[in-house]
């Protein structure tokens, strides 16, 4: 604003227009015209002097009739509204100018509506929730503080660790204690934090600790895949904080300061055995934390929390179940390998690669983001889950991996082999499970002669009648197929659990 003021008083100096513009750093236009409205107005600067700069600049340039008359906003019913969920400035401004259209009034352009705000907001210091509106943000993070349990074994005091979860605009807490910062840990404890809550907030703040984010860069973020799927099914929203920001959850910062102090200290001196022993006596001190009356306004996290709970999001019906993930590619036999156990997969996916999502009591199988199966998790080694809808109507019409093949191509080898491949098919409960041995051992053609492979079939027969591919593997490699037994290898008079009509050799001539 030009100091009127300033330019009557050097002026009743007798200094000239040109020294007055340049000595203020005005135009000299200005000096001339502010000279001129003062002469008309009969003003000079005995009067200026007894003026304020506002009445002083009504009084030399007052305002004209047909200027506008803007509407002024409520603005402390906007201010109320901004603390709820989605709410921002810009749509409080689209009612506003809707409600003054209504009633023929002039609204503020949006930039002198948020001005205006700011002042709103200077005057009254109304700035406990501008930016924390209910259940929208929970903030995580481990205590820097740690505690311990003793080991009853050994006497060995062993770190147990703080997880605090922190809901901003109420400041309502959870904590924790783990014996570890691992992945389970960290997905543990979230889980139970949202059940302690009773709800879900939209967005969730944690640091960029690799248990959580991968990489997060200007330009890129890369969660942790179980992280991620944690907030799929809670239905919640992960944005990190930037790197080495921790103000972006200050809350949180905060109240593990607090947490480490009012929790963690107070229980310095207390011997705990168990970690069910420490995590009750947190949950005793945190509802003493949530319940303390705050020292600087009134009320405390547990009444403030009392409003925030209707805005949570509702918990989903069932908890989240950790799991690791991992790739596979589905063989010719239409199974995966798991950790030593296989399991079906739909035809149609041979040769795919497919993700596996693995938890505590189920293997699920995924192509390009959809779920194509599900099985019980086997726990015994080299087992089988198959479920008969995965299988080929007719393995002829698409890959022609069938038993009649490996028949066939045993067949070519010796009578030795077919021996060998006929026990190995019938030795499991559905014979597209011995595909992948039958594979394996007539493969053995193509690094050894088939006489060679024959010689060992015969040799591993002599010591069993159900020869594996491991055992005649190592008949070749050590040579031992070309050695004679010491004594003729016995007759097999048992039948096979199908019989031998049934593959055809109860014709043979």
């Amino acid at each position: 604003m030009t100091n009127y003021r300033e330019i009557l008083r050097m002026s009743s100096l007798g200094i000239n227009n040109k020294q007055i513009a340049e000595g203020m750093g005005i135009a000299r236009q200005t000096v001339v015209t502010t000279l001129q409205r003062a002469a008309a107005q009969g003003l000079d600067w005995q009067i200026a002097e007894s003026l304020s700069d506002r009445e002083l600049a009504a009084r030399l340039f007052p305002q004209g009739g047909n200027k506008p008359n803007y509407k002024m906003p409520d603005y402390e019913t906007v201010h109320r509204e901004l603390a709820k969920p989605g709410v921002t400035q810009q749509l409080l401004w689209f009612e506003y100018c809707d409600r003054c259209r209504a009633m023929g009034e002039i609204p503020y352009q949006l930039t002198q509506f948020k001005t205006y705000y700011r002042e709103y907001i200077a005057k009254t210091k109304a700035t406990m929730h501008i930016n924390r509106k209910p259940g929208e943000i929970m903030e995580v993070d481990w205590a820097g503080q740690t505690t311990f349990i003793v080991d009853t074994d050994t006497g060995e005091a062993l770190d147990a660790y703080l997880f605090v979860a922190v809901l901003p605009y109420s400041g309502y807490a959870y904590a924790e204690a783990f014996m570890n910062q691992k992945q389970e840990s960290w997905i543990t404890a979230h889980v139970n934090a949202y059940t302690f809550f009773g709800g879900v907030t939209r967005i969730l703040v944690p640091d960029n600790l690799k248990t959580g984010v991968i990489k997060n860069t200007k330009s890129e973020l890369v969660l942790n895949r179980t992280y991620q799927e944690l907030a799929e099914h809670y239905g919640t929203a992960i944005i990190p904080t930037r790197v080495r920001t921790p103000k972006d959850k200050a809350t949180v910062e905060g109240t593990v300061g607090i947490a480490s102090t009012f929790i963690l200290a107070a229980i310095r001196n207390q011997k705990f055995f168990t970690l069910l022993e420490l995590n009750e006596v947190i949950r005793e001190r945190l509802h003493t934390l949530n319940h303390k009356p705050f020292q600087k306004k009134d009320g405390s996290r547990s009444l403030l929390f009392t409003e925030e709970r209707i805005s949570l999001l509702p918990l989903p019906k069932n908890v989240y179940e950790m799991a690791s993930w991992k790739t596979a590619k589905v063989s010719f036999n239409y199974h995966i390998e798991v950790d030593g156990r296989y399991y079906s997969v739909p035809y149609e996916y041979i040769k795919r690669q497919v993700d596996v999502r693995i938890t505590r009591n189920v293997v699920e199988v995924f192509f390009e983001g959809i779920r194509v199966c599900s099985h019980v998790r086997l726990y015994d080694k080299d087992k089988y889950s198959t479920q008969e809808a995965h299988m080929p109507p007719n393995h002829q019409q698409y890959a022609q991996w069938n038993g009649d093949r490996f028949r066939k191509w045993a067949a070519k080898i010796g009578p030795q082999t077919t021996y060998v491949i006929e026990s190995i098919l019938t030795g499991y409960k559905v014979e597209q499970q011995g595909y992948r041995a039958c594979m394996a051992l007539l493969k053995l053609s193509d690094s050894y002669t088939s006489q060679q492979l024959e010689a060992a079939c015969d040799k591993a027969l002599f010591y069993t009648p159900r020869p594996s591919y491991k055992s005649i593997q190592t008949i070749l490699k050590s040579s031992q197929d070309k050695t004679e037994p010491s004594t003729p290898p016995p007759t097999y008079t048992h039948s096979f659990t199908r019989g031998a009509d049934y593959y055809g050799r109860g014709g043979q001539k």
